[in-house]
């Protein structure tokens, strides 16, 4: 099969097409024949070596993928070979992958596979962020950092479903359309602009209930400032730097609190990754939550995805097509 491989650590330009033998799902797995693989940051940071897990060289980046199942290993009743799916697993830059049947997610007719693609880690981060990790509940004010790439667009759509008001933040003015048109009630530039002062005005002094931060380094202290009282900043992303060590003491004040998420830790509980799907998924078929797909790439142009990928000029979802 043809996949997106690296043999060696580096830039974008070690991404190379090359053959791979098909991956034979063992006991508790499938394989699914991609029809989109989905594009993350963290995919960049395992080209580099820099991720939690680490490449086995020559490796497959990837952690998404959205097809149809087309072998089912050992032990696996509930998927059938035909289904159409999505899931979370590893070398998905492939035409074929292997998944853990429990990663696995089937498709509504009323999704397709780019959408398909870019719901399992975005849209499962930003809900659970919004409605596990915290309770989003009607007249909160939410900020979410990077609000037109893929975990934002979503988060901030899935706010406003709840009844939020939503400050969305970007590194570009060219992005403020684009985030009004999902949703955002203000829009504020965080690189032009102290994110911080602007939320502060806009909220009468209040601050902010909840601070959705894929960012880290340049805007974690700023947020801690512009939490409402008892307000909760949520740290799952690291794209500007990993930010400096957090003095607890500073929580006192208002009584503020600082929480770290990765998706893993909700994948692993079943019924609470199963309600998050099945809301999600409702929230799509009521239209109150669209996917964007910013662009699909072809497997040979995987090095020039990473690049508009680190440059953070891209929006939504990036896409892979095998």
């Amino acid at each position: 099969m043809k996949a997106v491989m690296f043999h060696e650590l580096g830039g974008p330009e070690v991404l190379k097409v090359g053959e791979a033998p098909v991956p034979e799902p063992r006991k508790g797995w499938v394989r699914i024949k991609v029809h989109a693989s989905g594009i993350n940051f963290a995919d960049t940071l395992f080209r580099q070596g820099q991720y939690l897990m680490k490449p086995n060289l020559p490796d497959i980046p990837g952690l998404e993928a959205a097809g149809v199942v087309d072998a089912v290993g050992e032990g696996v009743t509930h998927l059938k070979p035909g289904m159409r799916v999505t899931a979370i697993g590893t070398k998905t830059y492939a035409e074929y992958c292997t998944v853990s049947a429990a990663q696995v997610i089937p498709l509504p007719d009323h999704v397709g596979y780019e959408d398909g693609v870019a719901f399992p880690i975005q849209t499962l981060t930003a809900y659970h962020m919004l409605h596990t990790s915290h309770t989003t509940t009607p007249g909160q004010t939410v900020v979410v950092h990077s609000a037109a790439g893929g975990v934002g667009i979503v988060a901030v759509q899935i706010a406003k479903a709840a009844g939020a008001r939503v400050i969305g933040t970007v590194s570009s003015n060219s992005k403020f359309d684009l985030v009004k048109q999902y949703g955002a009630d203000e829009v504020v530039n965080y690189a032009s602009t102290d994110f911080a002062d602007e939320v502060m005005k806009l909220t009468d002094n209040k601050g902010a209930d909840l601070i959705l931060d894929a960012v880290g380094k340049p805007t974690l202290e700023k947020g801690l400032k512009c939490l409402a009282p008892f307000g909760h900043l949520i740290l799952y992303g690291r794209a500007g730097g990993i930010p400096d060590p957090v003095n607890l003491m500073s929580l006192f004040q208002k009584s503020t609190k600082v929480s770290g998420f990765v998706l893993y830790t909700v994948s692993s509980m079943p019924d609470k990754h199963q309600a998050g799907v099945d809301k999600a998924f409702q929230l799509m078929k009521e239209g109150k939550l669209k996917m964007l797909i910013g662009k699909s790439y072809p497997m040979a142009e995987a090095p020039e995805a990473h690049r508009h990928m680190e440059s953070r000029g891209s929006v939504g979802k990036l896409v892979l097509i095998p």
